[in-house]
């Protein structure tokens, strides 16, 4: 299955990241500088994700390392004055996305996530003193010599589930979709929670279904701001849906051909006859066309 924001093509060289002098000798005028305008990705004239050189990084910004392409080092930078943002994708950055082939999605992906939680992490969550980048930037370290606090950059689990009743699926609006879309239930896990009971509590929350056989499908890295999506089916016994409206605007049993067809037309920019599909970088598209197609 292809899943969006998952075919990087760089090497993480994670070998390289807590080696300063193997960084340093990527650092070079052949080390490419991935642009960014803020969080959002810049489109080269050619197509595909622009790429400037090293030497023209800003020198007040902190430069991460995102990972080798070949023997070149490539890199994003975090300007000094980068806010970053909790919010979800808006119609602006999807359409942007689109032009993107599946190795530079990824890519832009993950330096959005890491760049973002750069921003959003200048101090110490310990001891509220300034963090200093570490390890290429997959780590930030507080500079108090008391503290002296280590931080990574975190990545939230999130479940989103397929919820199935005698062949039928049930999806979700949420009031920020666009007109007629629905999508799979989601949720972040709690502390102390399994996957399995983070399916099994957001669904009761939003939907008021009880759920059994609960199986893992497929998971999907998800920049907004770094979450890891990780898809799951499940049946219900019971069809009758209990809405808790601070999640839901509305929440209701598909057919399958009503997802196929849904399916076909999201290809086209289109909604089906009856909803509109999740856009095919999204998870949410991708267990919905695995549930069709496995039988």
């Amino acid at each position: 299955m292809n899943v969006g924001f998952a075919q990087t093509a760089l090497d993480r060289a994670d070998h390289i990241r807590a080696d300063r002098d193997a960084l340093a000798r990527l650092m070079t005028p052949a080390a490419r500088l991935l642009s960014l305008d803020g969080l959002d990705p810049v489109i080269a004239l050619e197509g595909g994700l622009e790429w400037r050189s090293l030497g023209e990084a800003d020198p007040q910004s902190e430069l991460l390392f995102l990972g080798l392409d070949g023997e070149r080092g490539c890199f994003a930078e975090v300007p000094r004055d980068l806010k970053g943002s909790m919010a979800p994708a808006g119609p602006k950055l999807w359409r942007t996305m689109s032009q993107l082939g599946p190795t530079d999605l990824a890519t832009y992906g993950g330096a959005r996530s890491l760049v973002d939680w750069h921003a959003r992490h200048r101090f110490c969550a310990v001891c509220g003193q300034p963090t200093r980048l570490a390890k290429g930037g997959w780590q930030r370290t507080c500079t108090s010599e008391e503290c002296g606090a280590e931080h990574f950059p975190r990545v939230d689990p999130v479940t989103i589930m397929l919820v199935e009743h005698e062949g039928d699926m049930l999806l979700g609006r949420q009031p920020r979709f666009p007109p007629q879309s629905y999508s799979a239930l989601a949720g972040f896990v709690e502390p102390g929670e399994s996957l399995e009971g983070a399916v099994a509590r957001e669904t009761m929350e939003e939907a008021g279904l009880k759920v059994r056989d609960i199986s893992y499908v497929i998971s999907q890295p998800w920049p907004f701001p770094s979450s890891l999506m990780v898809g799951c089916h499940a049946y219900a016994d019971d069809p009758t849906i209990t809405i808790d409206e601070t999640e839901l605007e509305d929440a209701r049993w598909f057919s399958r051909g009503d997802v196929v067809d849904a399916l076909d037309a999201v290809q086209h920019g289109e909604a089906g006859r009856a909803f509109r599909a999740p856009p095919a970088h999204a998870v949410a598209h991708t267990l919905l066309r695995w549930w069709v197609d496995r039988d």
